[in-house]
């Protein structure tokens, strides 16, 4: 092997190599550079507004894409706009922003070259993930042993990725649906044991439903995996209830608000559950501060569709940046917490034990 687990610890891994920890700076959490996850576009059945489902994305057809961005392939295609992603990150370096965690993995088409070229052109630090998606996302996968699971992110993380060089950093994205599903279950296994083996840090995509994230957390210590070192991702839509949340929160991993920039309340996936607003958010962050959970929280935007981008209208990656933090500042958050959330968790985490 090109690189082994003992000269990893205390560092962290970027698609451009070892980084010093204290050089990762203001990082967003959970985003996606480029993916494709038009195989899970949800169905769309009534006979109005079908023509939508394959039109291009743009200005004249955002109005219906804002309330259905699951049922626009085109939407899904993230992939396909590359060139807009690269502009972006170079708007988001130039308000200050440092580091992304780059969280696609099996299963929604990860183009590791292109994080690589990403960091290359605007001096960004890019740390890809290694991993599997939902089960749904790859039939072909559907049958790996926990064994295979945990030797392929372990070649990726210490051989490179995809038949290059290049290095992935964080185990996750891990998909999880609700229930958990068999080969989902031994993903999640197959996390802990190469995270116990390398000291690789973890990333969770919990199933939408208020109890998946406990049952995950359960599934990672039954494994021997370390809570300390995982980012539960996605509470926004997962727990809507400050009981729920604080509960959670007891059990010791970070936990994320990374959904960042939506504001429709309508959940596509989800009409059970009403996506909260960015005021919202920020309200739920400052109640795990006032909890003390300062040390335990990361955010993020998850950019996965094309009309996020802000060539397509969106608010873009620089949004936490430019909004969000004046934002929490007139809600009481201080710059030590701000910090915290976008500096200090993500450099702990991030670094291998």
């Amino acid at each position: 092997m090109a690189n082994s687990s003992s000269n990893l610890s205390g560092k962290i891994q970027t698609v451009l190599g070892v980084l010093d920890p204290e050089k990762l700076g203001v990082t967003l959490s959970h985003e996606h550079l480029s993916l494709d996850s038009s195989a899970l576009a949800w169905p769309w059945k009534e006979e109005k507004f079908a023509s939508q489902v394959h039109t291009p994305v743009n200005l004249e057809n955002l109005w219906w894409i804002q309330h259905n961005p699951y049922s626009n392939c085109a939407n899904l295609r993230l992939f396909e706009s590359e060139d807009a992603v690269l502009e972006e990150i170079k708007f988001f370096k130039s308000n200050g922003g440092c580091s992304i965690v780059e969280n696609t993995v099996i299963g929604i088409r990860r183009n590791i070259k292109f994080y690589k070229q990403v960091a290359m052109e605007t001096g960004v630090n890019i740390v890809s993930g290694t991993g599997f998606y939902v089960e749904s996302s790859r039939p072909n996968t559907v049958s790996f042993t926990c064994e295979k699971m945990a030797e392929m992110m372990k070649s990726d993380i210490l051989d490179g990725a995809d038949g290059t060089d290049i290095k992935c950093g964080v185990i996750g994205e891990i998909g999880c649906s609700w229930p958990l599903r068999g080969s989902e279950r031994r993903a999640l296994q197959a996390a802990a044991h190469t995270s116990t083996e390398t000291g690789c840090p973890i990333i969770i995509h919990p199933g939408r439903y208020h109890e998946a994230p406990t049952e995950i957390i359960r599934v990672i210590q039954e494994a021997g995996g370390d809570v300390q070192k995982v980012v539960m991702s996605h509470l926004d839509r997962t727990f809507q209830k400050k009981d729920d949340l604080l509960e959670f929160a007891k059990l010791g991993c970070y936990c994320e608000y990374d959904l960042f920039g939506i504001e429709q309340s309508h959940y596509q996936l989800n009409a059970a559950v009403d996506m909260p607003s960015d005021a919202q958010r920020i309200q739920w962050v400052k109640a795990l501060i006032d909890e003390g959970y300062e040390d335990k929280i990361t955010i993020g935007h998850d950019i996965h569709t094309k009309h996020r981008l802000m060539r397509f209208g969106g608010h873009g990656y620089s949004h936490i940046l430019i909004n969000i933090v004046p934002r929490m500042q007139s809600r009481g958050i201080n710059k030590k917490s701000i910090d915290k959330m976008l500096v200090d968790n993500p450099k702990k985490w991030l670094t291998f034990k």
